[in-house]
């Protein structure tokens, strides 16, 4: 009864309408994340791209993102660098300029960090033989703590219009994958480790990173929890990336729960679990499709203090599959909740992408930006060439009370 008496209250996209953004009620913020797939083959390469207005797959995520306006907004697949110039130039060329006419936006608070994707890891953790550790090649990435040819590939970044409470942020991205109590580290056939004890003692748990960053919203602390876990897939019989991909999702499981299941993370987040809190990020996971370990995503959308009562979606989704057909139609998920447009020939669309909220905030709306192919902004989200991205922007718009400044 809940569902379908906010289903009749809410925006999704799926008209031009929709997409038009209507003017949000005061107290209304909009919470959103993105995978822009603006990464690139080589280290600086994303700082080139955005030095000049005129990427344009960067003016397409930008209007995009000026489009739906999100007031808090996780974007993954942004390559890190240490003087953060590319998130700084993606404000600047991008997101401040009109694109086709959208209003430009600002953000005046932002947060990256470095990441463990292109990080060496110092030992073989793909059983080939050797211990690459040059930059550039995909074999290096096999042996970094997270898969990437440079360090910072495929990095995060928060933009925000609400101040960061910066003494407050914490990461999880050192803790060891073999510090989590009964994690599924890969086994060989005969069930002994598939990694050699000496990967065992460094691998790192995030493939990323996990980001606990309080934002002060209209007088209140909202956690947001960023992620982008790695994707089930790549790998072999071991399966060590859904493994994996299932751990880095239990680890917000587990930070949530707090007490001596977060005991692993640390002091702090044994004792201090965040009480209002968002989950953004590319989470690689698919309640039933895909080639998730079963019950994944469950660890969060089951979650006690999760509430995954609304699901975004979006009439594109839907449209996608039917025209796209192969994997997609063996899949038991409804369509119009796929956030990813991924190769039919393989897994098919998927819902990946989250905005999961604590139990107690006001959902009021939410959607994906996936225009059907009649839309005029469907132009956005074109796959031949990718116009932007392989993955599409989820929002929700949740009620949080107060006129305090951004």
């Amino acid at each position: 009864m809940w569902k379908h008496a906010i289903f009749a209250a809410i925006v999704t996209v799926s008209s031009s309408s929709a997409l038009a953004d209507p003017e949000r009620r005061p107290g209304v913020v909009r919470f959103a994340t993105f995978n822009a797939s603006l990464n690139r083959d080589s280290a600086g390469g994303l700082v080139r791209d955005l030095s000049t207005p005129d990427n344009t797959q960067a003016r397409n995520v930008a209007e995009i993102i000026q489009r739906m306006a999100p007031d808090v907004l996780l974007i993954n697949e942004f390559d890190y660098d240490q003087d953060g110039k590319a998130a700084d130039l993606f404000q600047r060329n991008y997101l401040a300029i009109s694109q086709n006419g959208a209003p430009a936006i600002d953000y005046p608070h932002r947060y990256t960090a470095a990441v463990n994707t292109g990080i060496p890891s110092g030992v073989d953790l793909d059983h080939d033989g050797k211990v690459v550790t040059e930059p550039g090649s995909r074999g290096y990435g096999n042996d970094s703590f997270g898969f990437g040819q440079f360090p910072g590939q495929y990095g995060m970044v928060l933009y925000t219009k609400f101040p960061l409470e910066d003494a407050g942020i914490r990461q999880f991205g050192k803790v060891l994958w073999n510090a989590m109590p009964g994690a599924l580290l890969p086994l060989k056939k005969d069930g002994t480790p598939w990694y050699s004890s000496e990967a065992i003692a460094v691998l790192r748990l995030s493939s990323k990173d996990h980001w606990d960053i309080p934002v002060r919203v209209n007088g209140r602390t909202i956690h947001v929890l960023a992620s982008h876990p790695t994707p089930p897939a790549f790998d072999g019989p071991e399966d060590r990336n859904g493994r994996r991909n299932h751990d880095e999702i239990r680890l917000w499981a587990d930070y949530l729960t707090g007490g001596e299941n977060a005991a692993y993370l640390g002091a702090d987040a044994k004792q201090g679990r965040p009480e209002e809190f968002v989950i953004l990020g590319d989470l690689n996971s698919d309640p039933v499709d895909g080639g998730s370990v079963p019950g994944a995503i469950d660890l969060l959308l089951k979650h006690p203090r999760v509430d995954a009562r609304f699901i975004p979606q979006s009439a594109g989704a839907a449209e996608a599959s039917r025209l796209q057909g192969g994997a997609n139609q063996g899949h038991h998920g409804p369509a119009n909740q796929d956030t990813a447009d991924f190769d039919d020939r393989a897994v098919g669309n998927l819902r990946a992408d989250y905005v999961l909220p604590s139990k107690g905030l006001n959902v009021v709306g939410g959607g994906v930006f996936w225009p059907s192919r009649d839309e005029p902004l469907s132009r956005l989200v074109g796959m031949s060439p990718v116009a932007s991205s392989d993955h599409r922007l989820v929002f929700l718009d949740l009620d949080l009370g107060g006129t305090e400044a951004k």
